[in-house]
């Protein structure tokens, strides 16, 4: 074995005991592009030390867009701007800047089913993840189920404090069935504790009239959208389902 590859050998125990795994993995890669480019000792330690940050950037990312829960379809430049639902090509540009997260603002879209409103907010979350945000996308059901079984069972426990902890929540198809008293009160809770700590993205078919009803409760009903509204912009889609305009056959 020569003396290069006991070095080779010896830097790569070094980068696994330090978990660089990047560095494990493009050891001789760096070294055989710094030799053929003759580069300088400054940017070979660059070169290794960049190579090692871009990957753990990557993993970090790839472990955010798991954790985010995203529907299959959430990419806006699939956005069919043709479509006159209430919602300008600016506006959708204005959104995916993420501006409004840096301000804890809050996003209510608003319309019939079929508009395109879980489509845009899954987007809206994947652009907030990609932009180094915390931003997770849960249905109203997935919701539910993590506040009536947060202090039962320790995987709705860890899932609860995970979205307690997020830059942005989006709660798909809220008020879309009536919710049990304690899921009620607990709702209020979460959003309570993330308001002005956080961002919300809220889907719903429902006008605030109807949350009441679907609460049972004018008050509750009434503290909850208080504190979605404070900082919040509207927007009210509208238009005929694209699901059933652009629907499929099988002949």
């Amino acid at each position: 074995m020569t003396d290069m590859t006991t070095k080779t050998q010896s830097i790569k125990d070094f980068a696994q005991r330090l978990k660089l795994s990047a560095v494990q993995e493009r050891l001789e890669e760096i070294v055989n592009n710094a030799q053929q480019k003759q580069v300088s000792y400054h940017q070979f330690a660059h070169d290794i030390l960049k190579a090692e940050v871009d990957h753990r950037q990557v993993k970090d990312l790839q472990r955010r867009l798991k954790l985010a829960k995203l529907p299959l379809k959430h990419d806006l430049k699939e956005y069919d701007h043709t479509v006159m639902n209430g919602l300008s090509k600016q506006h959708m540009e204005q959104l995916k800047e993420c501006n409004w997260l840096e301000q804890n603002f809050n996003i209510i879209l608003m319309g019939p089913s079929g508009t395109g409103k879980t489509f845009i907010a899954a987007g809206l979350c994947h652009q907030a993840v990609n932009n180094g945000f915390r931003a997770y996308f849960r249905d109203m059901d997935q919701i539910c189920q993590v506040l009536k079984m947060k202090d039962i069972t320790r995987t709705a426990k860890n899932e609860y404090n995970k979205l307690m902890k997020a830059h942005l929540l989006v709660i798909d198809d809220i008020m879309m069935f009536p919710l049990e008293k304690t899921v009620a009160v607990g709702l209020f809770n979460l959003i309570n504790y993330l308001h002005q700590r956080a961002s919300f993205i809220i889907t719903t078919n429902k006008s605030p009239e109807e949350w009441v009803k679907m609460l049972d409760d004018e008050v509750l009903a009434t503290a909850i959208l208080d504190r979605l509204l404070h900082k919040c912009e509207v927007v009210k889609l509208s238009s005929k389902s694209y699901r059933i305009k652009n629907r499929k056959t099988i002949f």
